[in-house]
């Protein structure tokens, strides 16, 4: 995809200056950019780069020397990350998914396809679904019986969607993620071992063999626009209500929601995240890599869960967290603090113990 440098200018709502007419196909670091490629130069750490590399334009922080460093065309932005977003969006060409619908699909008669909707190869589209006006559906994607996507959906390959999801506009998922899977839900005849501990919190009775029996799901997902769901994710379905992710939220990649969790609007849950079951997420919620939260509690609007964060207690709202189990972050990085000290402290009680021992010998 070619654009012009007046076309990335006009994608990121930015100032440009020279020749603006100067065609590139892509983007590139500075020093590996060529002539018909955009460097990214947007701060003055990357400046250097430009003169080893041969682009004739660049993307560059404000108040750059565009002709001080050689360009004949450049893009000034504030905020290079923000600027990524435009940059990346504009020369993403998405999984080239061929308009109409593939000769392999296969389609439920009383499936209904929106105006413009683009249906790949293998893709299996179940009874009574819907499918909105200016969705693609990837090769080998199945969207279960009376699921509904809403417009300009793009479900890459592998995706499976089961039955009774309802999905909002402009829904992302990438591939092998699994929307509406039954929830992990087990019961024994009298009180588990599991059961047990967390009454006693510890504290085992007479152990029984007992067969696990299954608690199926009724109920549904419910996902709001601008969704998107990372590679391997899976959403499990309520067990008698819905599963609900809110508006705007963003999965990565290997994320697990358990049933009944409900997740707020613009969240952003990063990779390996667990959410057990009956959960309730605010909005803003941000939780990084490997958090695991604990069943039946509520996390508030704006928290901030630092990697690997183990919550297993209500969080209430703003609150910025770390550690397992999970603590104010300031007061973990304390305890991280003291834990380096305790050799030190270890030796010194040994040295006063000693002495102490010295001293009671001689009276």
């Amino acid at each position: 995809m070619d654009l012009t440098i007046a076309d990335i200018a006009a994608a990121l709502g930015a100032r440009a200056e020279g020749d603006t007419a100067i065609r590139v196909r892509g983007a590139a670091e500075p020093a590996a950019a060529g002539p018909d490629e955009i460097a990214l130069a947007m701060s003055p750490a990357y400046a250097e780069g430009l003169a080893r590399g041969r682009a004739r334009a660049a993307v560059l922080w404000e108040g750059a020397d565009r002709r001080a460093l050689g360009l004949e065309a450049a893009v000034f932005v504030a905020r290079p990350r923000l600027a990524m977003a435009g940059l990346t969006r504009a020369f993403d060409p998405g999984p080239g998914i061929a308009p109409g619908l593939h000769p392999t699909a296969v389609i439920d008669p009383s499936a209904a396809i929106g105006p413009g909707a683009a249906i790949g190869p293998f893709a299996v589209i179940g009874p009574g679904a819907e499918i909105g006006p200016g969705a693609r559906i990837g090769a080998h994607a199945s969207i279960g019986a009376g699921s509904r996507i809403g417009s300009g959906a793009l479900i890459h390959a592998g995706v499976r969607i089961a039955q009774g999801v309802r999905i909002g506009d402009r829904f992302i998922a990438h591939p092998g993620a699994v929307i509406g899977a039954d929830g992990f839900a087990f019961v024994t005849e009298e009180t588990s071992g599991v059961e047990e501990i967390r009454q006693t919190l510890g504290t085992r009775g007479k152990v029984r063999a007992q067969p696990w029996q299954r608690i199926h799901s009724l109920g549904w997902v419910e996902i709001g626009d601008d969704v998107e769901v990372g590679a391997n994710s899976t959403i499990d379905r309520g067990t008698i209500r819905a599963t609900r992710i809110g508006r705007g939220t963003k999965l990565d990649n290997l994320v697990q929601i358990g049933h009944n969790v409900e997740i707020g609007e613009d969240c952003l849950l990063c990779g390996q995240v667990g959410i057990a079951g009956s959960v309730r997420i605010g909005n803003r919620v941000v939780l990084g890599g490997q958090c695991g939260v604990s069943d039946n509690i509520f996390v508030g609007d704006d928290v901030i869960a630092g990697g690997a964060t183990k919550i297993f207690t209500s969080v209430p709202a703003g609150r910025v967290i770390l550690g397992s189990p999970a603590v104010k972050m300031e007061t973990h990085v304390e305890i991280q603090k003291a834990l380096r000290r305790l050799p030190r402290l270890a030796a010194a009680v040994a040295a006063l113990q000693k002495a102490v021992s010295k001293g009671g010998g001689s009276d």
